[in-house]
Formats: structure tokens, sequence, C-alpha cells
């Protein structure tokens, strides 16, 4: 069943440092899809690398999904295209030296000093190919972003579920800043105050090799978190770090060398004991502003009521459910409301399809039935005709409803 409430990460009792890996050549010394998988479908990976990027421009096409589409394309009559063979090839993918344990052994490490690590994916590679890995199977990841396709009920791949390319790779910052990871959960633009956002920027790590990373490196760099480039170990070419230090798309580069006693080993190491100081400050920082605040602010009433319309204005926002049950919950919190509040969220239950539809549901019948019955604007004629029609309007969803499952019983 369906749950119909996003899942949302909340703000913990110790502070959190996100670290977020790109990939390809920066977990593993190549793109993935080149390690074994093209040499299936095509006569040379450079070759069909340079038939996509073709494909890309003739057609003003994402570069991302244009290799999706030739994957696809090129597998037919040749080899499987489904989720199996694709995480079949994902498991068989190189990584650098020591990355297998460096997730558990930085957690471990965190945990000695008070702060809590989380690792993530943001790749452009291909999410059904990680999923093939170990260290995936091993559950070091709280949430990868990644492309990915849509399979349909034989396990092939039919469409492009989810592209994931340089530019839109910093939504899923700000996502994990918020703790609002389902990228369907409109709830990523909504506004934290600076002292309850899950994962400020200054406590995230990204950790890439080259110029698709740059907004990402950029964005963390900003706002005073810790942005990494990566180099091959083997081939020790640094060219690509230096221009992005130069730049200032980086703070650090070391080795991608991810065994215990390495530059990044003590490098992270370092900003996680940077973390543990910091936000020791910054807690007292906040708890002091909180204090001033307390003392200027309005009355509890006053902020109960802002935070009400705010609640509303979203409601009549919204643009799908399960982000309408998500705000009726909140809702829910509050038994007061102002003869001009409930007005608008009679109008929003008439107006707004995305409440209409689903009026009859549990969380959203309770709240309209508690908010009507606790109407005591009898003399209001506006009220009345409103909640009339609401009543009005749960009849017939539930006529409806008892209609089609009469049919479905047939």
């Amino acid at each position: 069943m369906t749950k119909n409430i996003f899942e949302r990460k909340t703000k913990e009792d110790k502070p959190v440092l996100a670290i977020c890996y790109d990939f390809d050549k920066t977990l593993s010394p190549e793109d993935m899809q080149a390690q074994g998988f093209i040499q299936k479908v095509a006569s040379d990976v450079k070759d069909f690398w340079r038939k996509s990027n073709e494909l890309a421009e003739q057609n003003d096409m994402d570069q991302n999904s244009a290799w999706m589409y030739k994957m696809r394309e090129d597998s037919r009559g040749k080899v499987l295209f489904t989720l199996d063979t694709l995480r079949e090839h994902g498991s068989n993918v190189e990584l650098f030296p020591g990355v297998k344990d460096w997730f558990e052994r930085i957690k471990k490490y965190a945990t000695s000093q008070e702060v809590i690590v989380e690792h993530y994916i943001i790749s452009s590679g291909l999410k059904e190919m990680i999923e093939g890995t170990d260290i995936f199977k091993s559950n070091a990841f709280v949430k990868v972003f990644a492309s990915s396709f849509l399979f349909n009920k034989n396990g092939e791949a039919i469409w492009p579920a989810q592209i994931v390319n340089y530019t839109n790779k910093t939504q899923f910052l700000f996502r994990i800043q918020k703790g609002v990871l389902d990228t369907n959960d409109q709830g990523v633009n909504d506004y934290f105050p600076p002292d309850k956002i899950r994962i400020p920027f200054r406590n995230m790590v990204y950790i890439g090799d080259s110029d698709t990373d740059i907004p990402c490196m950029k964005l963390v760099n900003s706002y005073g978190g810790h942005s990494i480039g990566v180099y091959n170990p083997n081939t020790e070419d640094k060219t690509k770090v230096y221009r992005m230090l130069r730049d200032d798309r980086i703070k650090y580069f070391v080795a991608a060398d991810y065994t215990e006693g390495s530059q990044l080993d003590a490098l992270i190491k370092s900003i996680i004991d940077k973390t543990r100081a910091n936000e020791k400050l910054e807690t007292i920082y906040y708890n002091n502003k909180h204090e001033t605040e307390e003392f200027y602010e309005l009355s509890r009433e006053n902020r109960e009521e802002r935070e009400q319309d705010e609640l509303i204005e979203k409601l009549q926002e919204s643009g799908n459910f399960k982000y309408t049950h998500q705000i009726i919950n909140e809702l829910g919190k509050f038994d007061k409301w102002t003869n001009p509040q409930r007005k608008k969220l009679y109008n929003v239950a008439l107006n707004n399809n995305q409440i209409t539809w689903i009026l009859t549901d549990a969380d959203v019948k309770s709240f309209y039935e508690t908010l009507m019955l606790n109407d005591t604007s009898v003399c209001d004629r506006d009220n009345s005709e409103q909640i009339a029609k609401i009543k009005t309007k749960m009849q017939e969803l539930k006529e409806l409803k008892e209609a089609n499952e009469i049919k479905s019983d047939k």
C-alpha cells in the first residue's frame, strides 16, 4: 500500500556530516558502463561515446538521455537489457583501493567523535549498476541519487525514470540538507530556519573528479562546506584538480585512495574533528539567538496564526496528493482557527482538485469534519454554504467509491 506521507529525516541530537560522492572516476577508476556492458553491445567504447554525443548534439538532447537511449538500442539482439543484467554488470565494477571498507570505517571514527556520518551518492551514472556493487549491498549509503530506468513487469528497461546531469545534481544537495530525500517531495522548497536545517552546507563534503562535479563543488564551497577533488592514484594526473583549485571549485585535492592512513582518510577525519568543535559553537550561538528572539518576539498565539497562514498557502498551491496529505497532517496539529482562515480552508477544499478528490481519505476527512464541527460562526452565511457544499461533495465521493467497489466485486 502506498504511504500517504513522504518520509523525511529529522534533525539529530548530534551534528550530522553528509559525505556525498560522485561515482565514476571518484569511487571507480572508469565509467561504470565501460566496464563490460558497452563492450558487449558496441565494437569500441570510444566509438560508443562518440556516437552518443553526436546523437545528443544533432537532436538538442541531454547527453545522459542520449547514452541511456544508446545503451537500450544497442543491446537489442545482443544482451538482455533488464534490471538483473544491469545489476550483474554493476557487480563487476572495479573500485579504488580501500573503498569497500571505507564507509563503515569512517562512520565508526565519526561515532567516536560524537558525530553522525551519512554517505550519499550523487551520480550521472546508472543507479541499477550501482545497486549491483558490494558497497551498495552492504547498505553503505543513506540514498543513491543517480540516473535510472523504468522497467516493465518482465524487468525490461523501457524508459528513463530519472536523468541526473551535472546541472541538476545540486538539487540533491538541497534535499540532503533538509532531509527531504524523496525526489517527488515538494517540501524541498519549504523554508527551514537555519537552526532547524538537518545538515547545513558547512557540514557537507562533496568528493568528485571532474568538471561535471563543479556545480555541486561550488555550492558546497560557497556555504562553508568541504569540496574535495580526487585524481587516479595510478596515473597521478593532477591536471584537473589543479585547475579546479585554481578556479576556487575545490578546497582540497588528494589521490582517490580510500585505504586507512591515506591522505583522504586523514583529511576526512580532520573534517569530522572540525565539525564536532564547530557545531558546539553553533549550538551556543543559536541558544543565545533564541533567548534574544523570545525576549522581543510576538505572543505564541500570533506565531501560531502566522504558521497556520503559511500552511494554508501551501495547501492552496499543492500539486500532488502526497504533498496534500503532508500539509493536512501539519494542519491537524492546530485546534483554533480564525474565521478568515476557515473561509480559505473551505475554499481550498472545493477549488483545488488535489484536495477535493481526496476529501474522503481518512486524514483529510477527519480534519475537515473537525473544522466544520467546531465552526461557531453560525451567522456567517458564506461559511454555512461552503460547509454544505463540502458535505455534499464528501457524500458524492463516498457513493462513487461504493459504486466502484460493487463493480469490481462483479
